[in-house]
């Protein structure tokens, strides 16, 4: 799971390159919509962390023993853990690494300037990220990180296909026919057919009701397995409550005990603020 965060092919790399290609777009007016595109997709990868991070939090909750007393060595476990980081540098919790623990840096984000050379990429790290999933899900049988999966799986196929109808309409180049990369359809995955079936392999998220409305004259089209319309949805899909991580004090997670609330009522009055 950690891979899929904080890999080459995972949701920093998606969030970062689209977020700085966006940043970095000359000639915004001539070619708004691939721009549109670019920068819907960059909003819902922020969501994408998320996810991921939540997941992986849910996977560690509980993987040591809860106490105020270190001296039975309650972290013991966490010597033949497959990441020590999550117990020696976080309190049982996602990091921005990869599944062998290196951190996630900047030199996985390509931002070239060239709009065809940047829309490969992103169809190339988006196919990456796609054979990546497949293998995390082969690998895993909790079903936590399945459902993550699975929806990581509609979306990000959802993306393939944009960034392949991009390039279609900048290069007249039928991108669709290398889809789906690799060779094996979502409907394979028991935790993908729900959300399939309410049409979420389909629909572009603009993350705004206001901005980036010229993405449809980008992802437009029938989808290249159903053929069912891509549909640009304006505005963010319906979120869901995260989930309340319970506390784990043999990592001193959150630490926070003894707050004088008395204290922060004085400063808040010294702030002007009502308590």
């Amino acid at each position: 799971m950690q891979e899929l965060l904080g890999g080459k092919f995972g949701e920093m790399s998606t969030l970062m390159n689209y977020t700085f290609q966006s940043f970095n777009f000359r000639g915004r007016k001539r070619l708004r919509p691939f721009y549109d595109v670019i920068a819907s997709i960059a909003g819902e990868e922020y969501g994408h962390i998320e996810v991921v991070s939540y997941a992986i939090n849910l996977l560690l909750t509980g993987q040591t023993k809860r106490g105020h007393d270190p001296v039975p060595a309650p972290l013991a476990p966490a010597a033949d853990a497959r990441i020590s980081y999550h117990f020696s540098a976080s309190a049982q919790a996602a990091l921005p690494i990869d599944s062998q623990g290196n951190f996630w840096n900047g030199q996985n984000v390509f931002s070239s300037g060239n709009l065809k050379l940047d829309l490969l990429h992103n169809f190339f790290l988006e196919c990456g990220a796609r054979a990546n999933k497949i293998r995390a899900y082969e690998m895993v049988s909790d079903p936590c990180a399945r459902e993550m999966v699975g929806y990581l799986l509609v979306r990000g196929g959802l993306h393939v296909v944009a960034y392949a109808r991009a390039l279609e309409h900048l290069t007249g180049v039928e991108v669709t026919k290398l889809v789906p990369v690799p060779e094996l359809s979502n409907k394979a995955f028991p935790e993908t057919r729900k959300y399939e079936e309410n049409g979420l392999h389909r629909k572009l998220y603009t993350f705004s009701q206001n901005d980036y409305q010229k993405a449809g004259l980008i992802f437009n089209g029938p989808h290249p397995e159903d053929g069912k319309p891509l549909e640009v949805v304006f505005g963010a899909p319906e979120g869901y409550p995260v989930p309340d991580l319970a506390e784990e004090p043999q990592l001193n997670s959150p630490g926070a005990d003894n707050i004088d609330m008395q204290m922060f009522i004085d400063m808040a009055k010294k702030m002007g603020i009502k308590y």
